[in-house]
């Protein structure tokens, strides 16, 4: 999977080769093909490639060492992003003087000038008009097939009567893109795609939680350090299902993003936080067709989902007493099964537990409550987020303010830098236990909360 590949390589030498080899195969099948003589291809690889067909380097990221047939379609599906003249050229040489070659198949996209590979394409390679064979190239488009499981790369979906193999090879622009670079790519904001990467540079200890609510992130880690072999079990995999729910809920302030986002940065794993206002739509079937680009791109990305507010589209269901609450309702049913067949960490957050309809809670895995943070949990807070290049005044007194005040732990970094910032305009550049005081009324005051 994507997320294994090195951030540093230097694929376009072995790239190069590949192309280069892929054309020399061709060539060998248009020749025997037009002279009508017998072609073995695993007989005639070995002599003209012996071991050196697949490149290692390219080869190493895959989720299992691929045969003949793999690598050249893979190959295959790659080259029209670089060589745009790569078929046309081949087979003028065999038609110089034009003609249709349907044997060949390949069409024409909508932009791209060039012809692009079909499963037609990878049949007459591999397997030339020999039938059985042919029907063993189609099978490495099967659902079933790690290209598809992984989705490295897939048949277009053809108009109902045409051919299935007559389908455009699609390789994913995640793998494109790490082909062509040697970097994984990451997915950008888009309508398409709405939902956005979350990093922090907060690390672990910066972290203060409430030891039950630890306890139970503790049981996320375990999740996420151990689920390939409880998922590898002999008996358990046919009886538990793939993927980790969990729901955090409380207050505002109380470190659920936070918490998400530090879990992917432990684990070296992408959080992508879903923008609900590109989700939710007032027409009927856009949220299930926006929700599904979601998961749709997740899937097997080994990514982190992380839906905050999740009340908008997690809520509970109502009576039915429109045709708009029978749309809503059948809403949730597309997110139930969504959730279901989810095989990574999803996260939702909410400020109230009871905004999350039943359904959704008896399908977690687990439910974390994050509370406001006691008088002992709000020092660690101050002392942890107190600047190092400003010096605190005589009268600072942060167990004080800890056990005055109950307050969260982003209000307590909105304090602090707004106390920071009065500090620095003064001439002794000292922050004040005031100044801190004068930062929490403000803070108490936006959840019009009295002091």
């Amino acid at each position: 999977m994507l997320h294994t590949i090195p951030k540093h390589t230097e694929p376009s030498s072995a790239i190069g080769s590949a192309i280069a080899g892929l054309r020399t195969i061709i060539a060998q099948r248009l020749q025997t093909h037009y002279d009508g003589t017998a072609f073995n291809l695993h007989s005639w690889l070995q002599q003209a490639f012996g071991d050196n067909l697949v490149q290692p380097d390219i080869a190493r990221h895959l989720p299992q060492p691929p045969t003949p047939e793999e690598w050249i379609i893979l190959i295959l599906a790659l080259t029209p992003h670089i060589r745009t003249d790569f078929f046309e050229s081949l087979i003028a040489e065999h038609l110089p003087n034009g003609g249709d070659f349907a044997e060949f198949g390949g069409i024409k996209g909508q932009h791209h000038r060039g012809v692009l590979p079909t499963g037609e394409t990878a049949q007459f390679i591999i397997a030339g008009t020999d039938l059985e064979k042919r029907v063993g190239v189609q099978h490495l488009f099967d659902n079933t097939h790690y290209f598809y499981q992984q989705d490295i790369l897939w048949l277009e979906t053809v108009r109902e009567g045409e051919p299935l193999m007559s389908g455009r090879i699609i390789l994913s622009p995640e793998w494109v893109h790490f082909l062509l670079t040697g970097q994984a790519a990451r997915p950008k904001f888009s309508a398409d795609f709405p939902a956005r990467l979350t990093t922090t540079k907060m690390e672990k200890d910066d972290l203060v939680l409430h030891p039950f609510t630890e306890e139970q992130i503790e049981d996320i880690r375990r999740w996420l350090t151990y689920h390939p072999e409880l998922e590898s079990d002999a008996n358990l995999s046919r009886k538990i299902n793939a993927g980790y729910r969990v729901l955090f809920y409380g207050p505002s302030g109380t470190g659920k993003t936070l918490t998400a986002t530090l879990l992917g940065k432990e684990f070296g794993k992408d959080v992508y936080r879903i923008d609900l206002s590109q989700i939710v739509s007032k027409y009927i079937g856009e949220t299930e067709k926006n929700l599904g680009k979601i998961f749709d791109r997740a899937e097997h990305k080994d990514w982190i989902l992380f839906f905050d507010e999740a009340d908008a589209l997690f809520g509970k269901r109502t009576n039915v007493q429109s045709s708009h609450d029978k749309f809503a309702n059948q809403e949730v049913s597309f997110l139930l099964q969504r959730i279901e067949d989810f095989s990574g960490l999803m996260i939702l957050a909410s400020n109230l537990k009871s905004n999350i309809d039943d359904a959704f809670l008896r399908r977690f895995h687990s439910i974390v409550y994050f509370p406001m943070p006691n008088a002992q949990e709000r020092l660690k807070l101050w002392k942890h987020s107190m600047p190092a290049s400003i010096r605190s005044g005589p009268n600072v007194s942060l167990p004080a303010i800890a056990e005055t005040y109950e307050i969260s732990g982003a209000s307590i970094i909105n304090v602090i830098q707004y106390a920071s910032l009065k500090a620095l305009s003064r001439e002794n550049k000292l922050l004040m236990q005031e100044d801190l005081v004068d930062g929490i009324t403000r803070e108490l005051r936006k959840e019009e909360r009295g002091i």
